[in-house]
């Protein structure tokens, strides 16, 4: 329990509007991805000098803070305990400023992606980074955890769209490095400490964020495929043959694509269930007719290979969406039972013999068509979806198939989602001990006293990582 003085102190720092305790803290409404929230505070700072003044407070009494963004994290990054306090930044949800001829914008942290992407567009232009999170992720929580999405391929990460960001450490020292230039060398680039970071190093609140052109034409396509060498050489094609307008490339394994267009599911099919492999490609250009004729003559040739077996291009935005919504509804498979979901990256060319090892492996514990993969397959990226129910013993095992070939082929336990507590035990498969030796330094050195998301990415104690 906190204490009635520092209850109040905080109360004076952000008003009672931006304290909320008990019962109003976990009747609030929470994903079951995240994580049990069991704290009896949460704090709702209006400004960057009110989250000063409560890290300050916390820091002095050595205070666990976990921060909360639109809680549409997948690995337990926000888990909060009775003895916390939570700190929102969902009032701090101003867009201050769009330059439009240095293509910048500027977002607090608690600005859901898509009100950045909307803004953007009114000057015609795009904020590049999407995920199917867009209308209750923030800012601030996709600079935590440097969130991929879709169009890493063309854009990367969000690393590289944040240009410069403005962040609260835990003594409460505000950090202000909003650059807004693209070339900037002056000594070391401190932005970079906090993006990734999942709040363990410091409290990001604005930043300036880089915007591209928006696209005149976008174009989509879903391609039923029979063999995975041929997606690879379907990814080769596309790429050369698109000059560098492709900004998406996600593989659907084919049960996944059945479960999610076959009853009870709503999504209808775009093409006949029952293909191993679906590609769903995204092309962002300048020309509408010529960047579409020239898709439809890419797709032409592959299918008088023999590469692609079936290909359809949507004709409308509304065909777009249902395409896609098809790849976002992650949690089709929930029908069956609770899910385990994995978020890994490895060489492409690992690619075919990882899904085939870890599939066969997954398939004789836990049952056949239990397992449902998909992902950004340009990236190296893969998402996992297994229904295994909620046996702990099992979920172990299941992490063990899922994780421990990757630090034999250079892959990564997290491409996107983060650590959180749910990988912690496996960090030591992608990252070696100098690394984790090294992210300990930092954090010591950037939060002293550990109160800053505690137990997250780094175990609390060394004994966990192996």
């Amino acid at each position: 329990m906190l204490d009635a003085g520092f209850l109040e102190a905080l109360r004076a720092v952000v008003g009672d509007v931006g304290l909320l305790l008990g019962d109003s803290v976990r009747a609030r409404p929470v994903n079951r991805s995240v994580g049990v929230v069991d704290a009896d505070a949460l704090v709702r700072p209006a400004t960057t000098e009110e989250v000063s003044g409560v890290l300050a407070l916390c820091h002095a009494r050595s205070q666990p803070v976990v921060p909360h963004g639109g809680l549409t994290g997948l690995v337990h990054g926000a888990v909060a305990r009775a003895g916390d306090l939570i700190l929102s930044l969902e009032r701090m949800n101003s867009i201050e400023h769009v330059d439009v001829t240095g293509r910048t914008l500027r977002a607090q942290a608690g600005v859901p992606l898509q009100r950045v992407q909307e803004a953007a567009e009114q000057y015609e232009l795009m904020f590049p980074l999407d995920l199917g999170a867009r209308g209750s992720a923030t800012i601030g929580g996709n600079i935590a955890t440097n969130a991929g999405g879709t169009r890493v391929v063309r854009y990367g990460m969000t690393r590289g769209l944040v240009l410069g960001l403005e962040a609260v450490l835990a003594d409460g020292t505000v950090l202000t490095s909003l650059n807004r230039v693209l070339k900037n060398n002056a000594g070391y680039d401190l932005k970079q400490l906090f993006i990734g970071s999942e709040g363990t190093l410091g409290i990001v609140t604005r930043a300036e964020l880089r915007l591209v052109a928006k696209p005149r034409s976008h174009d989509t396509a879903l391609l039923a495929v029979q063999e995975f060498s041929a997606l690879v050489r379907v990814l080769q094609h596309l790429d050369a043959g698109l000059g560098g307008h492709l900004s998406a490339f996600k593989v659907l394994w084919g049960n996944f694509y059945d479960i999610n267009t076959a009853p009870p599911a709503n999504h209808v099919p775009p093409l006949a269930r029952g293909a191993p492999f679906y590609a769903l490609i995204e092309s962002l250009g300048t020309d509408p007719i010529a960047d579409q004729a020239r898709l439809e003559a890419l797709l032409s040739d592959l299918l008088q290979m023999g590469v692609v077996a079936d290909a359809t291009i949507a004709k409308s935005d509304q065909e777009r969406r249902a395409m896609w919504a098809i790849r976002e509804d992650v949690f089709a498979v929930g029908r069956i039972a609770a899910l385990q979901t994995f978020d890994v990256s490895m060489p492409i060319e690992a690619m075919q013999a990882y899904t085939e090892q870890v599939g066969a492996e997954l398939d004789r514990l836990v049952g056949p068509d239990r397992t449902h993969i998909f992902g950004h397959m340009a990236d190296g990226n893969l998402h996992l979806v297994v229904a295994t129910g909620e046996d702990p013993k099992l979920r172990h095992r299941v992490d063990e198939i899922v994780y421990q070939p990757l630090a034999r082929i250079g892959g990564s336990i997290s491409a996107e989602h983060g650590i959180g507590t749910e990988r912690l035990r496996y960090l030591s498969l992608s990252r070696t001990s100098a690394e984790i030796a090294t992210m300990r330094t930092l954090k010591h050195a950037l939060d002293p006293r550990g109160i800053l998301n505690p137990g997250k990415i780094l175990a609390a104690r060394a004994d966990l990582i192996r």
